[in-house]
């Protein structure tokens, strides 16, 4: 009787159809006509060429990255919204201890207030517009620039949006939202809009209409939306503009030379505010 070459106890009468070899249920992978081993699935995944999209990335199969983000907005979101409120600034605690605060950033040092703000918002509508702009335009960038180069455009844009609402916001505002990375990436599908020659008038009017809507409504950041903006623009020109030979490392020191300036930023903003603030004899949060 005829037994599985890696199960000898199995009895089975099907075949591999690359190696011919004797598999049971367990062992059988479909394929495009029969079945095959596990074995000989893994040397045909190890031996297929590497499909990569128009900009140097490698071709993926769900925008992952663009799901997880959605995912962290939203669980953000019902903490701050199961959250107490804060008795002293009368919001949830999680955007009292984790928003936009120039305060908090300059004489609290609690950098950390630039990357977390990204994902909290302050209202359902706040965030259903976001996660609807990340839902559009995520996938179609991830697509074209892989998972990595897509997550450092997404968390370098809002960081970009962060900075310039520390720098340009009144210092005793709190500030949240996504804005500044959602943003960026509009800059960013303008920027590969044109290099792949595509017609980019629908995203400059998306961008001019978000941008409208952040002078005309109360309560809108519109720093952080420019920012963003501007950021994501840079990265995107630094994503598609690469030149193919050593198209990784003139990326990565893009990248890092734009995080760079954003540090300088800070710094600079940090040292006058904390300045500001002693002339207003105020020199700690207490």
């Amino acid at each position: 009787m005829p037994v599985c070459f890696r199960h000898p106890d199995r009895e089975t009468y099907i075949r591999c159809t690359r190696c011919e070899r004797s598999i049971c249920p367990d062992c059988m992978i479909s394929a495009s006509v029969g079945f095959q081993c596990p074995e000989c699935v893994a040397e045909g995944k190890a031996s297929a060429p590497v499909i990569k999209t128009r900009l140097g990335a490698k071709a993926i199969e769900r925008p992952y990255v663009t799901f997880a983000l959605i995912g962290l907005n939203v669980a953000a979101f019902a903490l701050t919204t199961l959250a107490k409120a804060d008795p002293q600034s009368g919001l949830d605690q999680v955007t009292n201890d984790y928003g936009m605060w120039p305060i908090g950033v300059a004489l609290g040092d609690q950098y950390y207030r630039l990357a977390t703000a990204m994902f909290l918002h302050a209202r359902i509508a706040h965030i259903a517009v976001n996660m609807l702009a990340l839902w559009v335009l995520g996938p179609q960038l991830e697509a074209l620039f892989g998972h990595v180069r897509y997550t450092v455009l997404y968390l370098v844009a809002g960081l970009g949006g962060s900075v310039a609402s520390f720098w340009f916001s009144q210092p005793n505002i709190v500030g949240v939202g996504a804005s500044g990375a959602i943003f960026g990436l509009m800059g960013a599908m303008v920027v590969v809009a044109r290099r792949l020659k595509v017609d980019i008038r629908p995203y400059v009017g998306i961008i001019a209409i978000n941008v409208v809507i952040g002078f005309v409504f109360a309560g809108i950041d519109w720093r952080a939306h420019f920012g963003g903006l501007v950021t994501g623009v840079l990265v995107g020109l630094l994503f598609a503009y690469a030149p193919v030979k050593g198209r990784i490392a003139v990326q990565v020191v893009g990248v890092l030379v734009i995080l760079a300036v954003l540090a300088v930023g800070v710094v600079v903003r940090d040292s006058e505010l904390t300045a500001q603030m002693l002339r207003l004899g105020i020199d700690s949060l207490a």
